[in-house]
C-alpha cells in the first residue's frame, strides 16, 4: 500500500477552517495541504450509506481530479435510541427550508429534532450517542484506506456551552470526569480527545509510524 510522504496532499473540502484544522494536524509531517475548493474542484454527490462511503467519495473525486493524494471526512452523531439517526444526515438535520426564508443551517434547531425525538420515547430513554469520523485517503492510482473515529458519550437538555458547533452543546463526552458538554471545555481539551483525533491518531501511526 502506498504511503504519505512529504509532499502536496489535496483536502477534498470548500471550507476553510476545516482547511486549517487538517492542515495544522499534518504540517509536522511535512504535508501541504490544498483545499478542493482553492482548485476549482466540484463537490461530489454524496450517495454513500455511511460515513466510510461518503468520505471515499469525496478523496476518489479530488484525488482523480486533481492527480495527487487526497484526504478527506466524514462525521456525524449517532444516537442509539434513535437507530444511529441521525448519522451521516447530521448536517442535514440542521437544513433550513428555502420557503423559511433563510437557507442555511440551523443548529438549535437540528438538536431540538433530535430532543423531540428522545422525548417521545419518556423519560427513561437511553441517552447515549457517540460522535464519528472517517479519514479516507485516495490516491490516482485508486488505492485507498480509511481510518474510523469514535467519542462515545450522552446528550443532555437543554443546549450548555457557548465554545462549540453543531451538536457540541447537547453532548457530554464519556472520556471524561464531569458533566461539562463539548461546547463548555477547552477547545484543547475538546480536540484531544473528540472523534476527529482518535481517527487522526489512527492516521499517523499508520502513515508515518509515529
Amino acid at each position: 500500500m502506498t504511503k504519505l510522504g512529504s509532499g502536496s496532499l489535496v483536502i477534498a473540502t470548500h471550507n476553510a477552517g476545516k482547511l486549517k484544522e487538517i492542515s495544522a494536524l499534518l504540517d509536522p509531517y511535512g504535508m501541504k495541504c490544498i483545499s478542493a475548493g482553492s482548485l476549482g474542484l466540484p463537490e461530489p454527490p454524496e450517495t454513500g450509506k455511511t460515513f466510510a462511503e461518503n468520505a471515499l467519495i469525496k478523496a476518489r473525486a479530488a484525488a482523480e481530479a486533481s492527480g495527487l493524494a487526497a484526504l478527506a471526512d466524514d462525521s456525524g452523531l449517532s444516537v442509539n435510541a434513535l437507530d444511529g439517526r441521525p448519522g451521516i444526515y447530521t448536517a442535514d438535520w440542521a437544513e433550513r427550508q428555502w420557503f423559511e426564508g433563510d437557507p442555511g443551517r440551523d443548529w438549535y434547531m437540528a438538536m431540538g429534532k433530535v430532543e423531540g425525538l428522545l422525548a417521545q420515547q419518556g423519560a427513561d430513554v437511553d441517552r447515549s450517542a457517540a460522535f464519528h469520523c472517517v479519514l479516507a485517503i485516495a490516491w490516482p492510482d485508486g488505492q485507498h484506506v480509511v481510518y474510523e473515529g469514535k467519542c462515545p458519550g450522552s446528550l443532555t437538555w437543554p443546549p450548555r456551552g457557548e465554545m462549540g458547533f453543531g451538536y457540541d452543546p447537547v453532548f457530554v463526552p464519556s472520556s471524561r470526569e464531569g458533566d461539562e458538554t463539548f461546547a463548555e471545555i477547552d477547545p484543547a481539551e475538546k480536540h484531544s480527545i473528540s472523534h476527529r483525533a482518535d481517527a487522526f491518531s489512527k492516521l499517523v501511526a499508520d502513515q508515518f509510524g509515529g
